[in-house]
């Protein structure tokens, strides 16, 4: 039995590797569908819930904070030092922002990031709380993301900009073709994504 599989995870597929040290807070609200890599030194705080799809890489010093909600469909790649907040302090006046503060003194609010099928986020990218990247997205290096992305687009920049587009097709017929040869547990987070982005 590995060490992923002794955490008391809300659900957790096969062939899930996490390797030590990785810090999880609050395991039981985190769904692992199956064929994810979880690097050493990531830190994933389940915030209201953190949902991973199948063939997912969480690469090494990337957080997840902020105690929002989190969801990555099948597919994604999230790459060394990223930094997803799902949440944050309201810095606007309206309370204290230490979380050392009784809550009748603060001023915070939680939210969500989704990461949609096939998007794949760059070194040191950071994502901000209320943020949807659509399918197929890329964000390169460095880059800030503040608001939707839109799907099958190469973004770059602080704040992240579409550059250029990314080939769908043959992407999804690798996908077709590799769901007939290895089938795997594929997701399906409609409902917690439909819940979670109600604006």
């Amino acid at each position: 039995m590995s060490a992923a599989q002794l955490l008391p995870f809300r659900e957790i597929g096969e062939k899930v590797t996490i390797y030590d040290p990785v810090t999880i807070i609050r395991p039981d609200l985190v769904t692992l569908k199956s064929n994810i890599i979880i690097s050493e030194f990531a830190y994933l705080a389940a915030g209201q819930g953190a949902y991973f799809g199948s063939h997912i890489h969480l690469a090494t010093q990337t957080t997840i904070s902020g105690g929002g909600l989190f969801v990555a469909e099948d597919f994604v790649g999230i790459c060394s030092g990223v930094r997803i907040i799902t949440g944050t302090e309201d810095v606007s006046g309206g309370g204290l922002t230490i979380p050392t503060i009784p809550l009748e003194f603060r001023s915070f609010y939680r939210s969500y990031v989704v990461l949609g099928k096939h998007s794949f986020i760059g070194t040191n990218v950071v994502i901000h709380p209320g943020v949807t990247i659509g399918e197929g997205a890329v964000v390169a290096s460095g880059s800030v993301v503040t608001k939707d992305l839109a799907p099958w687009g190469l973004y770059m920049g602080v704040p992240a900009r579409r550059v250029k587009d990314r080939p769908r097709e043959k992407m999804l017929e690798l996908e077709k073709q590799l769901m007939e040869k290895y089938p795997y547990d594929a997701s399906d987070f409609s409902d917690i994504i439909a819940q979670c982005t109600k604006k």
